[in-house]
């Protein structure tokens, strides 16, 4: 991203990207599960460079993650994002950020904490991602249900239909979807290290 003035007007450039969005990708029908774990690695990786960095994304779906031409995924939308007070090391202050009790992102990828309301972190990105995961390997949702309402309770309360996949996979997304953050991978940087073993 470059910003910049050109004759007194404002100009942003941005990266062209070429390919297609991950919902775009399973609409096509079933991804091989090397490109899946492929796929996944890409997204922990990018994950852990935004979580160092003290960002949680908070909307993490299909529809904003681009695979490009070459196979290379790109997180995009960082529109519902949190920066973490602790990323503030100048000394500024966090403004005026979600207000306690709101529900923030897309119901089917939520986590269990975003679905209450409750205070989240880095961690409820990893249950997005493991979501993301097991529809890439199933060909559908975790979670299915009519409404919205019925879905989000299910990602509250109920856990997913097993995966039918190698023991070692289903394991990862199990932990991924885990109801409390604590009994999730604690950072993408493990989950992707632990990806990388099942893929190898």
């Amino acid at each position: 991203l470059r910003v910049g003035t050109h004759d007194d007007s404002p100009y942003l450039v941005t990266e062209l990207l070429e390919g297609q969005t991950l919902r775009q990708r399973l609409q096509e029908g079933d991804i091989p599960q090397r490109k899946a774990l492929e796929y996944a690695q890409q997204i922990a990786r990018g994950l852990a460079a935004a979580h160092e960095r003290g960002i949680t994304h908070r909307d993490l779906k299909p529809e904003n993650l681009f695979v490009t031409r070459d196979g290379i995924v790109k997180i995009l939308d960082f529109g519902l994002a949190k920066l973490s007070a602790e990323a503030f090391n100048d000394g500024s202050t966090l403004g005026a950020g979600t207000i306690p009790g709101s529900v923030m992102g897309t119901a089917g990828y939520m986590s269990p904490e975003q679905v209450r309301g409750k205070p989240l972190d880095h961690r409820s990105d990893l249950f997005s991602l493991g979501l993301i995961l097991y529809e890439m390997i199933a060909g559908h949702r975790a979670f299915q249900a009519k409404s919205t309402a019925e879905v989000m309770a299910k990602i509250a309360g109920t856990d997913a239909p097993p995966l039918d996949a190698p023991p070692a996979l289903a394991n990862i997304v199990q932990r991924c979807l885990e109801k409390e953050p604590e009994e999730r991978f604690q950072s993408a940087r493990d989950l992707g290290f632990a990806l990388s073993q099942v893929a190898s």
